[in-house]
């Protein structure tokens, strides 16, 4: 069997887990063979012989087999990956902003250059979430996925519900261990969990949608009322992506839910995620695996660099029977909104409110409120205001 030679793009917690976790697997038929990285002058741990800072080194190495692509920039991601599909490479990438902003061009790239393109790690660490939407389910009804999709608010929201944290002091831990970003905006507002769902829906029901059709709300204005509220309701507030398809129309959003200890997401604490399923044969289906850390990824890339040396490649079966089913935000859901304005439950307009509470320093109410409202709202972008579902 041949051996594949990798290029591999970045080396930074990641790549260097990669190639880590590829040197300590047997049976791996693969090696990485050049790093193309940014900085010259950055230490490293290997031999200066495997690096080049010239990404052409790769894409013109005619004896390269696999381009792995593990690099932050997303904008500069697109141009690797899309390069390297036209000349024909094999592709493996974590890159779930990239990927979702590019979906339907990087599809078709696949199509004209009949050559794979993997991206397992995009999307919830170690869980090989979207080889079973490939193969498992293919032939299965799904109707419904609901995910913990981000493992940096998970740790968060496990802090403030257990030990009893602000958000601003979980979220202070979770960058002292490296969970969050200096800069936490895409985790804790919910973009992050959100191109991961794009990515699941192309494989879940079959269509492409863009990042900015799909609604998000994080956890950035979670206060100490709302974790007071779901505590004494017996909830835990997990950020969930939703998707589920109904009379052929599919809804999708990013949203915290609280969370009844009955559900097994209850349990999901820390930096895991977990992934469920809904379907008409094969009823609930749970995924729990780390969705965080240099090992947990790296062991989603080399998963798919081990599928590469078996000649594996997405069939995009769902693609090719449902692409035109229509997507629509002309839904409601029930939810607990923590406001501040009277003025935005005026603009909101909500079909139902069940539930009404206002005290001098703390106001909510329950009802059922339509998703395209949210989006046109611009909801995730106020500081006064915190949603979830029931």
């Amino acid at each position: 069997m041949k051996k594949l030679r990798i290029g591999l793009f970045g080396f930074g917690v990641v790549g260097h887990g990669l190639y880590d976790v590829l040197h300590k697997t047997k049976g791996i038929h693969a090696e990485v063979a050049k790093i193309c990285v940014k900085h010259k002058d950055k230490e490293r741990t290997l031999d200066a012989a495997y690096f080049t800072y010239d990404k052409e080194d790769i894409l013109n190495d005619d004896t390269l087999d696999v381009v792995v692509e593990l690099i932050d920039n997303a904008d500069e991601a697109y141009e690797i990956v899309s390069a390297a599909l036209k000349k024909g490479k094999a592709v493996v990438s974590a890159n779930k902003k990239m990927i979702s902003e590019h979906f339907e061009e990087l599809y078709a790239l696949q199509q004209q250059a009949n050559v794979p393109f993997l991206y397992e790690a995009s999307v919830c660490g170690s869980i090989p979430i979207i080889r079973n939407l490939e193969e498992y389910y293919d032939n299965d009804l799904l109707d419904s996925l609901d995910g913990i999709c981000n493992g940096t608010t998970n740790y968060i929201l496990t802090k403030t519900s257990e030990e009893n944290l602000t958000y601003e002091r979980a979220l202070k831990q979770a960058q002292e261990l490296g969970f969050a970003e200096s800069n936490p905006t895409l985790d804790v507002k919910a973009y992050d969990p959100k191109y991961k769902l794009t990515i699941l829906l192309a494989h879940t029901f079959g269509i492409f949608v863009k990042p900015e059709s799909v609604f998000n709300f994080g956890i950035q204005n979670l206060s100490a009322s709302d974790s007071t509220y779901a505590r004494e309701k017996g909830f835990k507030i997990k950020l969930l992506a939703h998707t589920s398809k109904h009379e052929d129309k599919v809804a999708a959003f990013v949203i915290p839910k609280f969370v009844k200890s009955e559900e097994l997401f209850y349990d999901v604490r820390n930096e895991f995620n977990a992934v469920q399923l809904g379907a008409a044969f094969s009823d609930k289906q749970f995924f729990l695996g780390k969705g965080a850390g240099s090992y947990p990824t790296a062991s989603a890339v080399l998963s798919d660099i081990s599928a590469l040396v078996y000649g594996y490649h997405y069939e995009y079966k769902k693609v090719k029977q449902n692409g035109t089913l229509p997507f629509s935000n002309d839904t409601y859901i029930e939810v607990y909104l923590r406001y501040e304005d009277d003025q935005l439950l005026r603009d909101l307009n909500f079909k139902h409110i069940s539930q009404r509470f206002e005290s001098d320093s703390y106001k909510y109410v329950i009802g059922e409120v339509n998703v395209q409202r949210l989006i046109d709202l611009k909801l995730n972008d106020r500081t006064d205001v915190f949603i979830a579902r029931l």
